[in-house]
């Protein structure tokens, strides 16, 4: 399947000459995406096939199953056929997609998640990507098919998911707390902000994602910093930017959520920078 670089549409309908992935009759129909764009939204959709969403380059934002997931670069996010989701697309972008069959996803994940690619499953996506939709079902490139599914179901996952609330009034919170991400206020003042009392605002967020306050919006800070550095900003700058008073006490919480400091962590993503359209 071509890559496609005419990226001004933004109401998801496929090119014309290209068929729609669902109704391509293989084990994976994958293509990439590759250009600037100054913003694509998909309103939510579902697919019959597993979907897996890999960005090299740029962030891509996805809401789905009540909760927001990011997909920095070198990472990628696993949506099981028929999950209502929605994507959002910035600036330059550089992303592959597969499309799973449903026969195909035993192994693989029953739930969203953002999964780590190996540069061999980079590798492997990106040549899935420049083939045919109705590529042949048997030789070269049914092998390198099916070594790409052993790939996907390996692939182990990330700590890079925000569960969304559905309260409207805790929506409104996610909302001012995501445009002022520097903002370090305690629970009893974010909750005055949205017309509740502390004790309200925690068990509300408590019972839609499972999470305190506290935990929920270290959660939103990991989530904003990995799209700072990607973007190309220094963990200094990250930790001021984010409220902290200090780049060592973000580097300790980076480091508890994702088990590697800032740099570490982002060099591992960028192991596979390389890997380009052969």
């Amino acid at each position: 399947m071509p890559i496609l670089r005419d990226l001004a549409g933004s109401d998801g309908d496929w090119p014309a000459g290209l068929i729609n992935p669902d109704e391509v009759p293989r084990p994976i129909a994958a293509f990439g995406v590759i250009g600037l764009t100054t913003g694509i939204e998909l309103a939510p959709h579902r697919h019959r096939k597993a979907q897996l969403l890999m960005a090299l380059r740029g962030i891509l934002t996805c809401e789905a199953e009540n909760g927001l997931w990011m997909v920095p670069p070198n990472c990628a996010l696993w949506i099981p056929g028929g999950t209502l989701h929605a994507i959002q697309v910035s600036g330059t972008i550089e992303g592959y997609n597969a499309f799973i069959d449903p026969a195909e996803t035993a192994a693989m994940p029953a739930h969203c998640c953002t999964v780590a690619v190996t540069p061999l499953l980079v590798a492997l996506l990106v040549r899935a990507s420049a083939l045919p939709q109705l590529y042949p079902e048997a030789g070269a490139e049914a092998r390198l098919v099916t070594v790409l599914l052993d790939e996907i179901a390996a692939a182990p996952e990330e700590r890079l998911h925000l569960p969304m609330p559905k309260d409207d009034r805790l929506r409104r919170l996610a909302a001012l707390m995501m445009a002022a991400p520097g903002e370090r206020g305690t629970l009893e003042q974010w909750a005055r902000r949205t017309g509740l009392s502390g004790r309200t605002l925690a068990r509300l967020l408590a019972r839609e994602t499972g999470m305190s306050f506290g935990q929920w919006r270290q959660r939103l800070t990991i989530m904003l910093a990995l799209q700072r550095m990607a973007e190309g900003a220094p963990v200094q700058q990250v930790a001021l930017d984010l409220g902290y008073e200090s780049a060592s006490s973000f580097v300790t919480m980076f480091r508890k959520v994702l088990g590697a400091p800032p740099a570490q962590y982002m060099a591992r993503q960028r192991e596979t920078d390389s890997i380009r359209i052969p």
